[in-house]
């Protein structure tokens, strides 16, 4: 009872952050709320006795990722009124993608069948000696390995994708060209120099020091009392 109460605290709590996510106007409160829904699903995580996932839910994107955000979101200039100029532009092609969205959900729900075994799975124990955290390396580093690596082959795409689309040069930035820097040839001479002759043997002098003046003398002359 306890827990169907929880499960169910946990799960409106989420539900309701995920949509303050996307409604919030200010991203900083859209991440902050993305927090909030991360420590939900790592609540719900727990709950369904997947603790190895609740951690790692907690620690990755919680303590990096979702911090991340918010670093980036507040050291950005974003200029409110822009946004909200390119939201009114582009809302009817954004509201056709997300009607088409929607009707591609209902197809692939309404011809979702549940399998024959798949609530006697549900309800099988875990196998006497194999924890949760040996259980999921299992599946992913020897059922799914191969899933598993194009999956961090497309994150690396999209991560250069990212860089190459958001890298810009300013042409006032100085660049290193290493080419140059070997081929240079005359630019460097090499004197040999006696020991003890100074840099004028190589035509360097020093600037000329101008003397001293001499001190104001002061003339002192004798007086007699009247």
């Amino acid at each position: 009872m306890i827990a169907a109460l929880a499960f169910y605290v946990f799960a409106a709590v989420l539900i309701a952050s995920a949509v303050m996510v996307v409604t919030s106007r200010n991203p900083v409160h859209s991440v902050l709320f993305l927090i909030l829904a991360f420590f939900n699903a790592a609540a719900l995580f727990l709950i369904a006795g997947a603790e190895f996932l609740a951690m790692i839910l907690v620690i990755v994107y919680v303590g990096a990722v979702a911090v991340l955000f918010l670093f980036v979101v507040m050291m950005l200039d974003v200029d409110f009124s822009a946004i909200r100029e390119g939201f009114q532009r582009y809302a009817p092609i954004g509201a056709v993608v997300g009607a088409i969205l929607f009707l591609e959900l209902i197809f692939v729900f309404g011809s979702w069948t549940f399998a024959s075994d798949a609530t006697a799975l549900r309800l099988n124990p875990t196998p006497v000696g194999v924890d949760n955290t040996r259980a999921i390396g299992r599946i992913l580093y020897t059922d799914f390995v191969w899933l598993f690596q194009l999956s961090g082959l497309i994150l690396l795409v999209a991560m250069i994708g990212a860089i190459v689309l958001t890298l810009r040069g300013k042409p006032v930035s100085k660049r290193q060209d290493i080419s140059k820097q070997v081929s240079r040839a005359g630019s460097v001479q090499l004197r040999q120099v006696r020991s003890g002759a100074g840099l004028g043997e190589i035509g360097i002098e020093r600037p000329p020091v101008d003397a001293p003046k001499p001190a104001k003398q002061v003339e002192h002359h004798g007086g007699g009392h009247h």
